[in-house]
């Protein structure tokens, strides 16, 4: 089968390029960047330069294809108008397209995100209202309105569309030479001790073999007009870094943040106060992100792995990297001499009156993984 493939560089579209082409089917990727092309061309995949955005160059991309996989997005919130152009408009030209040039079937990737955060206590699902708006995200608006778009795109052009909706992914990329940032930063700097600290916040973390697994899945036998959320395991961010760090033997002290400090954040950002924090990144973490995959395992056969085996291989991944020196030693920014004050610290002894605080507080202030 002829197939297209936007973001087959990235971290989840490398690994979906990669079954597929290991699969026997014919592959066609776009890109951007022909410097990340290597690892494509060994797999026997057709690179075609074409951004998401051009309408011409994507009806081009996918001529004569039978299905599309829209992989591409922006992950992050700066600068915003580039996040709504890629995110949001995005996933409606790739489908549109498409269905100009008869692609019977397109899998657009979104996100837990465009169904929005839980509230406390609770396990999401797709038929959940959106509980976004408001919060003033600019990743979960544009990722939820990159989902509308694209299955009002299908309703009117009538092209079969099925989104899949990954939760938090894990694990290595394509390239393990390859240093470059994904969704694994956390981990990694945690294992670097340059995090300073978690917020208290939930998440649901998916393998990233898994995903590209639940999107072929998804072009077999997903219903068009359906979502399916991809994820794994519903885990707290705190219990996360504690099962690295017993995974690794790895056990730098972390400041637990209150959920309260993300709108502190924008405050300051607003007054043009320094942080050295992504106030969109806090606010995220302060989210609960937990999310049930039952229609998914219902209705395409997804089975994800054990978190373990997810944790192992990212972090022997990182491993390599610093072992290669593929690293280096990073620039010093507030984040990473706040992890090393708080290591010297609690070094000093300077930390053992935080259990009474914590007491006092009600909640936890620090965890040592």
């Amino acid at each position: 089968m002829r197939i297209c493939i936007t973001g087959a560089t990235g971290f989840v579209g490398g690994h979906a390029a990669r079954v597929l082409a290991e699969r026997g089917h014919e592959v066609r990727a776009t890109y951007r960047d022909g410097s990340r092309l290597d690892g494509l061309k060994a797999l026997g995949i057709e690179p075609v330069k074409a951004d998401v955005l051009d309408r011409a160059a994507m009806r081009r991309a996918v001529r004569r294809c039978e299905v599309v996989f829209h992989t591409a997005g922006y992950v992050g919130s700066n600068p915003a108008e580039r996040v709504w152009q890629v995110n949001a408009l995005g996933p409606r030209v790739v489908v549109e397209a498409a269905a100009a040039e008869d692609v019977r079937r397109a899998v657009v990737t979104s996100s837990v995100s465009a169904i929005g955060p839980v509230p406390a206590g609770e396990v999401g699902s797709e038929a959940d209202p959106y509980r976004g708006g408001g919060l003033g995200l600019t990743y979960v608006d544009s990722k939820h309105e990159g989902e509308v778009e694209a299955l009002a795109a299908g309703a009117r052009t009538r092209i079969e569309v099925v989104v899949v909706n990954p939760a938090y992914v894990l694990g290595a990329p394509v390239d393990r030479s390859s240093a470059e940032d994904t969704s694994t930063r956390m981990v990694g700097s945690y294992l670097r001790g340059r995090l300073p600290g978690v917020v208290d916040g939930r998440v649901n973390i998916v393998d990233v073999r898994d995903v590209a697994a639940g999107h072929l899945k998804a072009a077999e036998s997903g219903r068009p007009g359906e979502r399916y959320v991809l994820g794994g395991h519903n885990i707290g961010w705190v219990e996360l870094l504690e099962a690295v760090g017993r995974l690794t033997g790895v056990h730098h002290p972390l400041a637990v943040l209150p959920a309260e400090l993300g709108a502190i954040a924008r405050q300051a950002q607003a007054l043009r106060i320094p942080t050295g924090m992504s106030p969109e990144g806090l606010m995220l973490m302060a989210q609960n992100w937990s999310f049930s995959s039952a229609k998914a395992r219902r209705e395409l056969g997804y089975r994800p792995r054990r978190l373990e085996t997810t944790l192992r291989d990212t972090i022997d991944w990182y491993r390599e990297l610093m072992d290669n020196g593929a690293l280096g030693s990073g620039s010093r920014s507030s984040l990473s001499m706040a992890a090393t004050g708080l290591r010297v610290a609690d070094g000093l002894g300077l930390l053992a009156g935080v259990g009474l605080l914590e007491r006092y507080a009600g909640r936890r202030l620090l965890v040592r993984p």
